[in-house]
């Protein structure tokens, strides 16, 4: 955990969280492009981290594009992007079953394993289960059974809520990931934030030490927790306000945090 507070003013690097910091749903945060813009005329790096358990990188860059931001495909980086290797790294390939949407199955195939159907799911060595807009009882049920018989129980995280517009919110993949949880007992291994691999992967694509980079986020559990785990400066975007000493730094919109920047 970093122990000090670096002046942000000194970070030739920043990393952004995407739900709930640089947009809420189809609409970008006030200020956001304009301080992500302020940064890049910096000559600083930047680098963008989500959890969404649905999206591969040029999804989230193709957005990022639509809404006027700037960046390059390598600059983004979701769970999906290191899900099927860390799998394959740590339990080799291995018959999976997936419950999430298509995007997750994608990457698990790409990086060799089998994935099963719900059917078959006594077969699963590994259950990754993501946001899945299609979860019913039956995919519940099989999960929960193959987890509760021993299947490595994996996911690209734990957030309960997908930030809408409007103050608004859809279940995320933490909500479900609960209910497996519960029905199995057994608790799952995260592969994305907090988990310190998509933090380290970041710094790596930027090319900085973590005393070098800053975490800007809105969740405490996932981006500031995760970001202080790895020794990087935590930024808490709360515009309603946050709790104090968690985060380095705590602020109310994209414009105070331009002003810290210099």
């Amino acid at each position: 955990m970093s122990p000090t507070r670096r002046s942000l003013r000194e970070m030739r690097g920043f990393v952004f969280d995407l739900d709930g910091c640089v947009w809420t749903g189809e609409v970008l945060m006030p200020g956001a492009a304009e301080t992500l813009g302020h940064i890049r005329q910096q000559g600083k790096s930047l680098c963008f981290l989500t959890n969404n358990s649905r999206a591969r990188a040029r999804t989230m860059q193709g957005k990022l594009a639509r809404l006027g931001v700037e960046a390059k495909e390598a600059e983004v980086l979701t769970p999906l992007e290191i899900l099927g290797e860390v799998v394959a790294q740590r339990w080799g390939r291995s018959p999976v079953l997936a419950i999430g949407g298509p995007e997750l199955v994608e990457v698990l195939r790409e990086a060799g394993h089998t994935v099963v159907s719900v059917e078959a799911a006594g077969d699963a060595k590994v259950v990754v289960v993501g946001n899945d807009f299609d979860f019913t009882y039956e995919r519940l049920t099989a999960a929960a059974r193959a987890v509760a018989g021993g299947a490595v129980f994996v996911t690209p995280n734990i957030d309960a809520r997908l930030p809408m517009e409007d103050g608004q919110f859809l279940p995320g993949c933490g909500a479900i990931v609960e209910a497996v949880a519960t029905a199995a007992g057994v608790r799952p291994i995260v592969i994305g934030k907090p988990e310190p691999p998509l933090f380290e992967l970041a710094l790596q694509r930027m090319g900085l030490s973590v005393d070098e980079a800053a975490m800007v986020g809105d969740s405490v559990d996932s981006d500031v927790r995760g970001a202080r785990r790895v020794g990087m400066t935590a930024v808490l975007f709360a515009p309603k306000g946050g709790p104090d000493g968690v985060a380095h730094y705590v602020v109310k919109s994209m414009a105070q945090l331009r002003r810290l920047l210099g």
